[in-house]
């Protein structure tokens, strides 16, 4: 009826015990020694079968900190972001919020991790911050029957999102970009830079394209499974063709055999070859976005390439050069 699991963060061992009963939610509670938690896992495993102890009632003792590690190993796995998400939820750990008991936790629990996290990063991240922490409440409330007073998460006021970036490729910075890349050790580096600029895909997308997905004929490359959980075939630009008819072929089957953590770091050092300042990867699908729109097709058409449902978001992409736009005024 009990298991108990190692978890470890920063060299720290922890121990969960998670007794799971028929008909009732689970209980989960972490200590520091293993021995603690086996003593603790056989004492309450007794007190429920003599019917001492109301099964979950023991719970208000549980920490945020609990409530998160078992959001992290049950709901994160599940999601297509769970790196992401599970960076964030460690750091959450991390925080002092995390040692509050989770009955106990009200607004200003949350208004003072706000305010810690603003002098820290960004509105738009500490705002992605609150609305994870949310669902992890609203999870706990609705799913695993945890004691608490609501969701505090809805009752503060939650920073305003950041200003669009509107960072676009600048007079040489693309023959810069693309000459350092490939300088680059990596062999698909400037390829997959040309691609991505051609086609507008997100760096999830472009790292997990399949070459059984390309149809050089068609001129469409296939995206199963996308950001927005929607498959979509994206056109193919005849530099973009040229481009991926060239790549050589990997054992994997991936157009670009190149992982995100490598891509990172590949990104960092060919702009500092190139002697580019303040541009991210993603810019590169802002770019190319904009670049759709100069050349005349309308906001479906671009949202069709570039999976967008949301055609206000798309509108975040969208800087159009103002130069260019007076040409078109004659």
């Amino acid at each position: 009826m009990a298991s108990i699991r190692k978890r470890t963060n920063k060299d720290e061992n922890k121990y969960q015990v998670r007794i799971r009963v028929l008909n009732h939610p689970t209980i989960t509670k972490t200590f520091n020694l293993h021995s603690s938690a086996k003593a603790w896992a056989r004492e309450t495993e007794i007190k429920i079968e003599k019917g001492l102890l109301s099964v979950g009632d023991d719970r208000s003792t549980d920490t945020l900190q609990e409530v998160l590690e078992r959001y992290l190993s049950e709901v994160t796995p599940c999601k297509r972001g769970q790196s992401v998400e599970g960076i964030r939820i460690r750091k959450l750990i991390r925080d002092p919020i995390a040692t509050t008991k989770f009955s106990a936790l009200r607004s200003h629990h949350i208004i003072e991790y706000r305010d810690r996290r603003s002098k820290e990063v960004s509105g738009s991240t500490v705002k992605r911050d609150l609305n994870l922490l949310g669902h992890v409440l609203e999870t706990a409330n609705k799913e695993w029957g945890m004691p608490s007073n609501g969701n505090p998460v809805q009752l503060i006021t939650k920073p305003k999102a950041n200003k669009p970036r509107d960072r676009r490729l600048e007079n040489d910075e693309e023959s810069r970009l693309l000459s350092a890349s490939a300088d680059s050790q990596n062999i698909y580096l400037r390829s997959l830079i040309i691609v991505v600029i051609e086609t507008a895909m997100r760096r999830s997308e472009i790292l997990t394209l399949d070459r059984r997905h390309i149809s050089l004929n068609s001129r469409t490359a296939y995206l199963p499974i996308t950001k927005n959980g929607d498959s979509r075939n994206v056109p193919l630009s005849s530099r973009a063709i040229g481009i991926l008819s060239q790549i050589p072929v990997h054992m994997t089957g991936k157009v670009f055999p190149i992982s995100e953590t490598a891509l990172r770091g590949l990104w960092k050092r060919a702009c500092n070859r190139a002697d580019i300042k303040g541009l991210r990867f993603h810019d590169l699908r802002h770019e190319a976005t904009s670049r759709f729109f100069e050349k005349g097709l309308n906001v479906m058409e671009v949202a069709a390439i570039t999976g967008h449902k949301d055609l206000r978001m798309l509108q975040r992409y969208t800087h159009l050069r103002a130069e260019d736009l007076a040409k078109k005024l004659g």
